[in-house]
Order: C-alpha cells, then structure tokens, then sequence
C-alpha cells in the first residue's frame, strides 16, 4: 500500500474529503499509527547496529541518530593491544544511579556497565583505558509513511495493521460513532497479534528445533 493509496482509504472508510481530513491531517494519523505499531511490534526490520571507538579517559558516547531502544552493546575486541582479536565481550545494562555509584571518580578499565545519560548519550564504567571499539545493537526509527518516502516496510508488509491503526486515530479525531471505533480497535487488536507472531515468533524460532509456535487457546 502506498502513502496515496492510504490517504485515499483513510478518506473512503471515514466518508470525509480532502477539505477536512486535508494531507496535513492524515499525516499526523500516519505518524501516530506508525509509532504505535513500533512501540507494540518488535519488527526485525528495524533492527541496526553501529560501531565507534572509545576515547581513553571519556565516560560518555553519542547514540546513533536514528535510535530509538538500544538493546544491547559488546565490546568488539576486549584487548585492543593484542594479536589476533579476541573475543566479543558484552557489557550489561545497569541504571544511571548504579553507574555513578559504581564508579564515582571516573575510574579507568574495560567497561563493563552501560546506560543511559539521557535521550542522546550513553555512560560507560567504568570509563575506558584503551580504544575499544564498542557495538551498539539497537532499535530505529524507519522513516515514515509520506508524499516523499511512498512505501516503507510496515506499509507493504502490515498494510491492513496500519490502515486500522489510522481508522482509530482519524474516528478519534472526528469524533465519529463510538461503535466504529471500537471496530478498528478490535480489528487492529486482532491482526497485530497476527503480525506480532509473524516478527517475534516465527521469523525468530528454528522450527527443525523448536516446533511450530503456536498462539494461546481462547476462551
């Protein structure tokens, strides 16, 4: 499904033209159902990953633009000085309070704890002797839906997931038939699971192994 393609359905399901739901206001219902989706669907499309090298003696280091959860960081080569590489190491996740407990006066070695700084930093302690070269495994945000970006991964392959999700927002915004609403609320409850099972559960078992997943019985 395109982004004109949707704009059209949005109009056609609500029966209100352009001259009220105009491009604008579409938009924010685009955004608002795409944020949704990611925040409920862990999509194996918007998993990234990127590298950057300590600085000795530095406690803190920028989180790539487009994040948004990191999921994990490991330090590439934990002797930066030796030959060959050795081994990955990963470094936990701790609470901010934590990290500045655990090491106060800036103490210098491998790190081994990460958290948040805050939205855009990330704090390592203890706080880096050599140059490692740490991987931070994470999370995007994909470009949205637009006149500009026509198709993404969630419009082509969870169309009808996002046509629902924007349904509830625009009959929000209307302030249209309670029982419509809830419509597409159940609907996109219903198919979400569905799209759920698709990226968290099959995309990511060894059925020769695991067996086929297989969702709850009902009722």
């Amino acid at each position: 499904m395109t982004y004109t393609e949707l704009l059209q359905k949005i109009r056609d399901y609500t029966e209100v033209g352009s001259t009220v739901l105009t491009d604008s206001i579409c938009n924010g219902f685009i955004n608002d159902a795409e944020f949704r989706i990611l925040r409920e669907v862990d999509s194996d499309n918007n998993r990234r990953y990127a590298t950057a090298s300590l600085v000795v003696g530095q406690r803190y280091i920028d989180v790539p633009d487009d994040c948004l959860i990191i999921r994990s960081a490991q330090i590439v080569d934990a002797d930066p000085d030796a030959s060959p590489d050795t081994d990955r190491v990963i470094i936990e996740y701790r609470d901010t309070n934590f990290m500045l407990e655990y090491n106060p006066l800036d103490t210098q070695g491998r790190p081994k704890y990460f958290g948040y700084w805050d939205n855009n930093t990330i704090v390592f302690a203890p706080v880096a002797d050599k140059a490692y070269t740490i991987q931070i495994n994470y999370i995007l945000k994909p470009p949205g839906l637009s006149s500009t970006n026509t198709t993404t991964y969630i419009s082509t392959y969870f169309p009808n997931g996002l046509l629902y999700a924007c349904l509830v927002e625009a009959f929000s915004f209307l302030k249209g038939p309670q029982d419509l609403l809830q419509l597409y609320e159940q609907k996109y409850t219903q198919v979400i699971q569905g799209f759920s099972v698709e990226q968290m559960g099959r995309r990511r078992r060894d059925e020769f192994i695991e067996s086929a997943p297989r969702l709850p019985k009902q009722g």
